[in-house]
């Protein structure tokens, strides 16, 4: 039985997409592909794919109304592979429930992590059962949820309660990019515009947790879309 993850690229240009499957298939994925908007949602029902790669600029309809409809009743991982780069684009695609959102072009190293982050997330959302971790760790950070603490180089890190719940967020995660209106609802609720605070609150966290605030290595920044706990030191 072949156990190879599924790759469904929605992608009119001929040459991205087979540039994307040549490097899929040959770091064992299967890959099945689609030139249109509505080619794309057929062949997502009829294969079930792992993870999908959407492109927003289709010929048919627009990759947001793809993203909608596959929302309305799936969670499966959606990375939006696109030439728009602009941030609200960006947010939007975010918010809709996109999981990633890559800019071409791009190195074939951030396509595949990006793929590995967005498959291992939605596997283990299946497979948590309500029981979760009960700590993160990366390079010389650990977040102990259940002693409701943060421990860098060995020594206790003193948080405010919404600088713990911001970290807590960003660390449950991590590899993933979250916008500012995401952590701001999750942290502060609905109908707030905290945004100035949030950045208080983050430069605070950097202040606490970084060796250089001014070039991060564990929360990073993407420009005007959000902020991203790595999972392993040294992603860009």
């Amino acid at each position: 039985m072949d156990t190879k993850p599924t790759v469904l690229i929605i992608e009119d240009e001929d040459a991205i997409c087979n540039f994307i499957s040549a490097v899929l298939t040959s770091n064992d994925y299967q890959v099945i592909k689609a030139k249109t908007g509505k080619e794309g949602l057929s062949m997502f029902t009829s294969h079930i794919p792992d993870i999908i790669l959407l492109d927003l600029g289709l010929p048919d309809m627009d990759g947001v109304e793809i993203l909608k409809k596959i929302r309305s009743w799936s969670k499966v991982p959606i990375i939006v592979v696109s030439a728009r780069g602009h941030e609200r684009e960006k947010v939007a695609a975010l918010d809709l429930g996109a999981d990633d959102y890559i800019v071409k072009p791009f190195g074939t190293p951030e396509l595949l992590a990006r793929i590995r982050t967005a498959i291992r997330h939605s596997a283990e959302a299946a497979g948590a059962g309500g029981h979760e971790a009960d700590k993160f760790m990366v390079g010389n950070l650990e977040i102990n949820y259940g002693k409701r603490i943060v421990i860098k180089d060995g020594e206790r890190v003193h948080l405010t309660p919404i600088e713990y719940k911001i970290m807590v967020l960003l660390s449950k995660n991590a590899g993933k990019v979250l916008t500012h209106d995401f952590i701001i609802r999750e942290i502060w609720g609905l109908y707030t515009d905290e945004s100035h605070t949030l950045r208080v609150n983050m430069a605070n966290i950097r202040r606490k947790i970084e060796i250089n605030p001014g070039n991060p290595q564990y929360i990073l920044t993407e420009m005007g879309v959000g902020y991203r706990m790595v999972e392993e030191l040294g992603e860009a």
